[in-house]
């Protein structure tokens, strides 16, 4: 660890509350599957204006129902993402605050 850590201005990061990590295959769903839901949220987040942090993942070790979703540091994991689930997704828990609980299949928040 350097010890003159830099803020996400000084190295070009944008400021973000979330990180979503979103897994896209091959064993949870199809790539096809991953990839539509992975380049639909990343067309909705910049959309929208919401500051979150995004990444692409090969595996998250949930090997059935995917796409998965989990969204940090509220550790909520979601099953099954499309597209027209993330919109939802996108309104009530990262716009409103409050997760889409028929899709949740896990929560396990970050401690800080």
């Amino acid at each position: 660890m350097t010890k003159n850590p830099k803020s996400f201005d000084e190295i070009g990061l944008p400021a973000a509350r979330r990180h979503l990590f979103l897994c896209v295959g091959p064993d949870c769903c199809t790539p096809e599957q991953g990839l539509a839901t992975w380049e639909h949220l990343k067309g909705a987040l910049k959309e929208h204006k919401i500051p979150t942090l995004r990444t692409k993942a090969a595996c998250l070790q949930m090997c059935q129902d995917g796409p998965w979703l989990v969204v940090y540091p509220d550790g909520v994991w979601y099953a099954s993402v499309t597209p027209e689930r993330f919109d939802r997704i996108r309104r009530e828990h990262l716009e409103g605050g409050v997760p889409v609980q028929e899709w949740v299949r896990a929560v396990h928040p970050l401690v800080p």
